[in-house]
C-alpha cells in the first residue's frame, strides 16, 4: 500500500511557552520543537501497515527549514521519503490554507491511505485532516483508536461520547489518529543514520499549481487577533491534621468558596 503521513512540527508540551511582545506569535528561540505527538501515531500506523502489506510511506509537512527536524524523526522511524512545502508564501496559514497546500501536494502522489494526527498540540484546531479529505473528495474517519485494513476498505474504531463507533469506508481515505491507536516506536540508531540519506524534497509554491493568495496568511479564512497566557493559578491550600478535622473544612471551602458542591 502507498501511504502518506501528514505531519507538523510543534513546541514540546513540556517546554515553557512565551509570547512575543506585541504579537500573536510564540517565542521560538530556545523552544524545543518536536514531531506532533498525534502525528506520531499516524506515522507509526502507516509503518505497521507497510510492514505487513508492503508498499511505501511518504511524509509531507509544511514549514520553514527547521521543520525538517520533525520530518527526519519520521524518516528515522522508517518512512521512505519526505516532502516539505517550502516558501515564505506558506507562512501564517490557518487550517484551511494549510489543508489547501497539503491536499495539492498529496494529489501529486499515489496513495491508498492518508494519516495525520487528530489535532496539533499547538493550535488544537483539529480541522486539517477533515479539510484535506474534503478537498480530495475522499472519506475521512476522525479520532481513530483501532484500524483494520482490508481489500479496498478499512474498518476504523473511533471514540464517541459514552462509547465507540465502528465505521467501514473505502480506500483511499483519510484517518486522523488518536492516542491508543498504537505505541510509536523510538527511532533506532541505524534508523537515524539512514534518515540522513533519505530523500527530503523541498517543494516550492509554483510546483503545486497554486497562486500566492491561495496559501499562507493570504489564503486563510480565520485569523488570530490576540494571544495571551492563561492567568496564573492561585497557590493551593494544604490541610494538616486528623481526617475528622480536615474533611468538614474542605467541604465548607468547596461549597462556600469554590462553589462546586
Amino acid at each position: 500500500m502507498n501511504i502518506i503521513a501528514l505531519v507538523k512540527q510543534v513546541p514540546d508540551t513540556e517546554t515553557r511557552i512565551k509570547i512575543k511582545a506585541g504579537t500573536t506569535e510564540i517565542e521560538r528561540e530556545g523552544v524545543n520543537m518536536v514531531l506532533n505527538p498525534y502525528d506520531e501515531f499516524g506515522v507509526e500506523e502507516a509503518l505497521k501497515i507497510k510492514e505487513s502489506k508492503g508498499g511505501s510511506v511518504v511524509v509531507i509537512t509544511m514549514g520553514e527549514a527547521k521543520a525538517e527536524e520533525a520530518v527526519r524523526t519520521a524518516l528515522a522511524m522508517g518512512a521512505d521519503r519526505a516532502i516539505r512545502l517550502d516558501g515564505a508564501e506558506f507562512l501564517g496559514a490557518d487550517a484551511f490554507a494549510t489543508a489547501k497546500a497539503l491536499s495539492k501536494a498529496v494529489s501529486g502522489e499515489q496513495y491508498d491511505l492518508i494519516f495525520c494526527g487528530k489535532q496539533a498540540v499547538d493550535d488544537d484546531c483539529a480541522q486539517v485532516g477533515t479539510l484535506v479529505s474534503a478537498m480530495l473528495g475522499i472519506p475521512c474517519v476522525n479520532m481513530v483508536t483501532k484500524l483494520e485494513v482490508g481489500d479496498g476498505s478499512v474498518k476504523a474504531t473511533r471514540e464517541i461520547e459514552g462509547g465507540v463507533e465502528i465505521i467501514e469506508v473505502p480506500t483511499p481515505c483519510v484517518i486522523t489518529a488518536h492516542k491508543g491507536l498504537n505505541e510509536p516506536r523510538y527511532p533506532s540508531l541505524p534508523g537515524i543514520m539512514k534518515a540522513k540519506k533519505k530523500e527530503l524534497k523541498p517543494v516550492a509554491l509554483g510546483a503545486l499549481g497554486l497562486a500566492a493568495d491561495e496559501v499562507g496568511a493570504a489564503g486563510s479564512k480565520s485569523f488570530i487577533t490576540a494571544l495571551e497566557m492563561p492567568p496564573e493559578r492561585k497557590a493551593g491550600q494544604i490541610f494538616e491534621g486528623e481526617a475528622a478535622e480536615i474533611v468538614p473544612k474542605v467541604v465548607n471551602l468547596l461549597r462556600d468558596e469554590a462553589k462546586i458542591i
